[in-house]
């Protein structure tokens, strides 16, 4: 019944959430900003922001820089098509046209830097998370159009997220929250921990960055100097707002063919063990999260980077023709910052969740040749940003009260974690990136036309700050801890949902049997009252599903008159297509046909001149073999028929010989194209089982390094035994046995002069003699 609420509900609810919002809102401009400015509700579009990757070196030798984008202003760019793309050849059909423009809140073009970029998109996005706003930010393009380098950046010129994490961190410097017992629980509330799952925390963190060895952690992606975007935000709270600490947790998981995976969970080491897969649920607001995800609580950037290091590493990636290292997964990194009161037990006042995703590219299969499972990847990725498309359209048309529709959220995982953001408790900030290149300007066409639908929905926000419905704190139970208030009294909290005790003992029988009765008529006139309110509910929440159930069935007659409509038009299509065909069909086999026995016209009219000629010629010789016959020269005439004859034979000999000889050209002509076509195709072959070859290669290599990491590990065993075999060999040498010493045995050895030793004392002696002699030999 949940699921059907969720999905028939989307209309009335979640959808139209972004005309009348409920929950969320928007932040100041600073650090600081006024609570008026946090309670006045915020209407604007989506914030679509383009960046254009500049050319390497390969694409400039390759011929790709044909000048298909330019860049007119800050807010409008070109695309004109190449000769060699689809669109061009549809607009020289008359199909569409060859020169596309379109607005974007900012473009950026190849020559802008990181820090440019950040300040013209994520400033705002990441002061208004500072100041208790949830934000949502990711990226879309084509595959190798610098998402990732966007995203992350390098260690030397850092991207949007370790910048982001910069200002967070300069924000609330000095105010950090040290301990771990307060940790982000389901959607938007928070766990108290009890000390043994703060060192459990401690422990988890400190095996996480163990990891990665000094060596890389110089390494870890880092932004540069930013002392003068720190030093612009930093200004301090006023008022109540300086007592107040912060708590930092991260998260950082992905979604690789529709399965949820944790980056900083730990890896399989053997092939044949499957990463654990996660799965989204929704908590009592109806917020979608990830259940049993792991968050780490982090106290500045450089544990955030190595964080976001760790789990690239386990990060889903793969090598295809048109980039070397692609993402085939979504991957999300998430920030939570929890506010909280001060003192060494604080309470949770607010908590706010910035995402940054790194969407995988969106790819055609015949350019990037994958096969197999990059196949099966490119085909789940493409589903996923369709669906998000389909999204986003449908947001466009629910502004609409005339063309309300349904928004598919719940068809992709993707989308399911994005609804909270588009519908209202978030703000929401999409980065394009395109290249320039020649060969991928269809794709690129594409991704500029989503944007453009994207450009036009319209987010109106809540505005929520950190003093707006603070999030629940639960015990390790998961059950709900209700805050007792210090200024209440205990005569109170005891008198409360309590009666005055009575001493009954005093009571006669008459006085006791009255209160019996007063007793059991209240109670049954609560019993009354609460038969009335059972009723009264039953029959308000029979009215509700009796108002959802109506409202399904017309948003599935809706469903269905569209579908059947859609249906009729591709029917229908697909019918002209056929007829199309067929009369293509017919047409190429008339022409085939006719090729067959075509005459050249010139080759026809002299064949026909001459059958003109050799006619006039017989009708010549007839009457002229009458005339014969007449005069009587018989014989004469016979011979000069018979000759007339021959020489007409032999040049319809000749005739023949060249109609054969045009006929075998003809076909040597053909021979020799299907030959042509069967080396193609031999070659073709060829390839194909060259790359065969080169795959199985490759999964050997795979195999020998996986026995090389068992190998190691068995060495690393074997030798942590050897060590403890030596301990224990020490530990014997170190411990020998002491003779007894008694007052019989002293005076024995007085009165015998030298004691006798034992047996057993004697070779115990031998023995540790000759080990003594003869020390283990240590490797």
């Amino acid at each position: 019944m949940a699921d059907t609420r969720d999905d028939s509900a989307m209309l009335s609810g979640e959808q139209s959430s972004l005309l009348n919002p409920t929950t969320c809102g928007a932040a100041g401009d600073t650090l600081t900003a006024d609570s008026s400015v946090l309670s006045t509700p915020a209407s604007h579009p989506l914030k679509v922001y383009l960046r254009v990757r500049p050319f390497s070196k390969a694409e400039l030798a390759n011929n790709e820089s044909q000048g298909c984008v330019t860049v007119e202003n800050t807010e409008i760019v070109a695309l004109r098509a190449p000769k060699d793309s689809s669109t061009m050849r549809n607009c020289e059909r008359g199909i569409g046209q060859s020169v596309h423009k379109f607005t974007f809140t900012m473009i950026f073009g190849e020559d802008k830097t990181q820090a440019e970029f950040f300040e013209g998109t994520m400033k705002d996005l990441v002061v208004s998370f500072a100041n208790g706003q949830n934000g949502l930010v990711f990226t879309y393009g084509v595959t190798n159009a610098g998402k990732t380098f966007t995203i992350q950046g390098t260690p030397k010129d850092g991207g949007v997220l370790p910048r982001s994490l910069d200002v967070v961190f300069d924000h609330i410097r000095g105010r950090q929250y040290i301990k771990m017992n307060l940790k982000p629980y389901l959607g938007n509330d928070v766990m108290k921990l009890d000390p043994a799952q703060v060192k459990q925390e401690e422990a988890m963190k400190v095996s996480l960055l163990s990891s990665i060895k000094e060596d890389v952690m110089k390494t870890v992606l880092c932004t540069g100097n930013l002392q003068s975007l720190a030093s612009e935000n930093s200004t301090a709270d006023e008022g109540d707002n300086v007592q107040n600490q912060f708590s930092v947790w991260v998260s950082y998981f992905e979604i690789y063919n529709e399965y949820v995976y944790d980056l900083l969970d730990q890896f399989p080491t053997s092939k044949n063990q499957k990463r654990p897969t996660l799965k989204i649920c929704d908590d009592q607001l109806g917020t979608s999260y990830v259940k049993d995800l792991k968050w780490f609580n982090i106290t500045n950037t450089e544990e955030a980077c190595k964080i976001l290091q760790i789990g690239n590493k386990n990060r889903s990636l793969a090598s295809t023709k048109m980039n070397q290292q692609s993402s085939r997964s979504h991957s999300i990194f998430t920030l939570r910052l929890l506010r909280l009161s001060h003192g060494d037990d604080p309470s949770v006042l607010g908590a706010s969740e910035m995402s940054l995703c790194d969407l995988a590219g969106s790819e055609r299969c015949n350019k990037t040749q994958t096969v197999g499972d990059r196949l099966k990847e490119a085909g789940n990725i493409n589903n996923s940003l369709l669906i998000l498309g389909k999204c986003i359209a449908a947001l466009k048309q629910c502004q609409n009260p005339k063309k309300a529709n349904y928004v598919p959220f719940r068809e992709s995982k993707l989308t399911r974690l994005f609804q909270p953001f588009f519908c209202g408790k978030g703000k929401a900030c999409m980065i394009v990136n395109i290249n320039q290149c020649a060969s991928t300007y269809d794709e690129t066409l594409h991704v500029m036309k989503f944007s453009a639908v994207a450009k036009q929905v319209v987010q109106t926000i809540q505005p929520r700050n950190f003093d707006f419905m603070s999030p629940r704190i639960v015990g390790k139970d998961g059950k709900v801890i209700t805050e007792i208030d210090a200024n209440m009294s205990m005569e109170d909290l005891l008198s409360e949902d309590e009666d005055e005790e009575l001493d009954l003992s005093i009571l006669s029988a008459s006085d006791l049997l009255r209160k019996i009765e007063e007793l059991k008529e209240k109670l049954m006139s609560e019993r009354h009252s609460k038969l009335l309110l059972e009723i009264q509910i039953r029959k308000e929440m029979g009215e509700a599903m009796y108002q959802q159930m109506v409202h399904l069935d017309e948003t599935w007659s809706k469903r269905f008159e569209d579908l059947r409509e859609t249906t009729e038009e591709q029917l229908e299509n697909r019918l002209e297509m056929y007829k199309k065909a067929i009369k293509n069909h017919a047409y190429r086999q008339a022409v085939e046909d006719l090729e067959e026995d075509y005459v050249p016209l010139d080759e026809f009219q002299a064949e026909q001149e001459k059958v003109e000629d050799r006619d006039r010629r017989i009708d010549e010789l007839e009457i002229a073999l009458g005339l014969q016959k007449q005069s009587g020269d018989n014989e004469t005439s016979t011979d000069s028929i018979s000759g007339t004859l021959d020489a007409l034979t032999r040049r319809c000999q000749d005739k023949e010989k060249i109609i054969i000889g045009l006929k075998v050209q003809i076909q040597n002509i053909r021979d020799e194209a299907d030959l042509n076509g069967s080396r193609l195709t031999e070659e073709n072959d060829k390839l194909k089982q060259h790359l065969k070859t080169k795959e199985q290669e490759i999964r050997v290599l795979q195999k020998v390094a996986e026995r090389a990491s068992q190998l190691e590990a068995s060495v690393t065993e074997l030798q942590g035994q050897l060590d403890e075999s030596r301990k224990v060999i020490s530990a014997v040498e170190v411990c020998e046995p002491k003779p007894k010493k008694g007052l019989f045995s002293s005076i024995k050895n007085t009165m015998s002069g030298t004691p006798k030793k034992s047996k057993s004392v004697e070779k115990t002696e031998e023995t540790h003699g000759s080990a003594r002699k003869k020390p283990f030999a240590r490797k």
